[in-house]
């Protein structure tokens, strides 16, 4: 891979990486605020449903920007257009 190539990925990961601090931070914001809702309100705890399901999809977003296994599927992408672009 080229110089240029690499300057490319390193950006995609950092716009990657960026993308899930942000979503990060307004989980954590938006959940504070719910919580402090659930709390105010005389009603039973339901807080922890939203809590619940926006936490897995975090925790995908993490797994699909931070986990070795997103960077082999990345190198395997590379490969597999490489070689397509390869063949006569």
């Amino acid at each position: 891979m080229d110089d240029h190539g690499k300057l490319r990925e390193a950006k995609e990961h950092v716009a990657a990486l960026k993308g899930f601090y942000i979503h990060g931070v307004i989980f954590c914001l938006v959940m504070t605020g719910l919580f402090i809702i659930n709390l105010a309100a005389d009603t039973p705890w339901w807080v922890q449903w939203p809590l619940l399901g926006w936490g897995i999809g975090l925790i995908g977003h993490a797994v699909a920007v931070l986990s070795p296994v997103s960077m082999i599927a990345k190198n395997w992408e590379q490969r597999k257009i490489k070689q397509l672009m390869d063949k006569p």
